[in-house]
């Protein structure tokens, strides 16, 4: 009688662990059914290691930017559209993994929980995704970098919708060099830099060290003065002097922020203290992650200022030099906040998906916003953002444009020395809501280099919408 007893306890627990398996696969096959369709030893959607088999991906405007054609991946027929929109499209091996056609492989091919990819088996070519860029925009900036690294962001600060992701260098597709690897010229080029680079931000951060002196200090801080003779002494330390470029004198906030003095701002950023600092740059989300459509996600950017810091640091933090590293997307998202009334909208890349019927599937990606900062502290800062292109920049050179924009250059301290140019901002202008930023790496003026290619971009922006 016990053996038999054991035998049904043992049965029961076998029974038990059958049923959870079966929950569990069942669970899988739900949760992660086209992580595990989606594995390079599948020869119905790879070969090789690279995918044959999805939907054409075509720009907002349906110009197809690559597509399946007899079973192989087909890249637009023109060479500079195939380089300027690889790392949005990316590569059929999926090296690029912010690319969208890494990011929504299962969409692309058509993978459903209940009959996986059969349609790719019975010869069709999946689902096709229509997205919110524009090639031919991101042709025009990738011309405008003229062979510079670096990278191109316009997005609608209304919608979120990406409309210009651009980033260099870049190679075409269809022809990859033999060097790639090897050769300094292609140095990250795997890498979409809007997405997943950091950038020492340079004077672009001074607009980061305004919002927190107008959110701890209130708009009284507006009516400051400094004294710039252009060397800051302040530790009495001759090698950590802060250098500003130029002798300013006697200077209000308006015109520190417009003419980018260091002694302001480096004086400012004390005056602040490296904990109010480090609340505002987490709270501006700079050291978070920016999601795109869902299923992309930005680098965090990263703010090593210590509370104990001394004022020397904190000073050089506050003018955008020092440890800190930005993403050019947080920084773009911020600018979108500052143009919307304080608010940030989620970035969007996916118009949507449709059937090789045609008829759209009504795929959307949850679309939030996020207060970063207040109305009255975002009025400000775009009203000092204008005064920074009537007072320095100059109004002529974007005929046409309200924009609002702050300049940086940052000096990167290593063995190649350099400058990378900066120049982020928006329009202010209800029929063209657009904010972007520009990073020109070696591009050692952020008000005339980077500012340049934002205007070539940005007219194109506006002729074009």
């Amino acid at each position: 009688m016990k053996m038999i007893t054991r035998r049904g306890v043992f049965l029961w627990i076998l029974s038990v662990l059958f049923v959870a398996g079966l929950v569990f696969m069942g669970y899988s096959l739900v949760e992660e059914g086209d992580v595990w369709v989606m594995k390079y030893y599948n020869s119905h959607v790879y070969n090789d290691g690279k995918l044959i088999a999805a939907g054409a991906i075509t720009d907002r405007d349906g110009v197809v930017l690559v597509e399946t054609k007899d079973g192989d991946r087909v890249y637009n027929e023109s060479k500079s559209i195939r380089k300027s929109n690889l790392h949005v499209v990316g590569d059929m091996r999926g090296f690029i993994a912010t690319g969208v056609q890494t990011a929504y492989e299962s969409e692309l091919v058509g993978y459903n929980v209940l009959t996986g990819v059969y349609g790719i088996e019975r010869g069709t070519n999946g689902n096709d995704l229509k997205l919110t860029v524009d090639s031919e925009l991101n042709k025009i900036a990738y011309n405008a970098l003229e062979g510079r690294k670096g990278t191109i962001g316009v997005v609608n600060y209304k919608t979120g919708d990406i409309v210009c992701m651009v980033s260099a260098p870049t190679f075409d597709v269809n022809n990859v060099p033999r060097d790639l690897d090897t050769n300094p010229i292609y140095e990250g080029a795997y890498l979409n830099r809007f997405l997943s680079g950091l950038y020492t931000p340079g004077s672009t951060f001074k607009i980061v060290t305004t919002i927190c002196a107008l959110e701890n200090m209130g708009n009284d801080v507006l009516n400051e003065t400094w004294n710039c003779k252009r060397i800051f002494d302040v530790d009495g330390i001759k090698e950590d002097n802060i250098i500003c470029n130029s002798y300013h004198g006697k200077i209000d906030f308006e015109h520190a922020l417009a003419q980018s003095c260091n002694t302001a701002f480096g004086s400012l950023a004390i005056q602040l203290g490296a904990d109010k600092l480090k609340a505002t740059v987490d709270k501006l989300g700079l050291t978070s992650s920016v999601s795109v459509s869902g299923k992309i996600s930005s680098a965090a950017g990263r703010f090593p200022l210590e509370s104990d810091a001394a004022d020397t640091t904190v000073g050089w933090t506050g003018i955008g030099q020092g440890d800190t590293l930005l993403n050019p997307a947080s920084m773009l998202r911020l600018m979108c906040a500052i143009a919307n009334n304080g608010k940030a909208v989620s970035f969007n890349i996916v118009d949507d998906f449709s059937n090789q019927a045609g008829k759209a599937l009504g795929v959307s990606f949850k679309s939030d916003e996020t207060q970063l900062i207040s109305s009255e502290t975002a009025e400000t800062v775009k009203k000092l953002m204008r005064s920074n292109v009537v007072i320095q920049y100059g109004e002529s050179r974007f005929p046409g444009l309200n924009i609002c924009a702050k300049s940086g250059t940052a000096e990167i301290d290593d063995v190649d020395a350099h400058n990378t140019a900066l120049f982020v901002g928006f329009l202010d202008d209800e029929a063209h809501p657009y904010a972007f930023i520009v990073v020109a790496e070696r591009g050692n003026s952020g008000s005339k280099v980077a500012g340049s290619i934002a205007n070539t971009v940005l007219q194109a922006v506006v002729e074009q919408d």
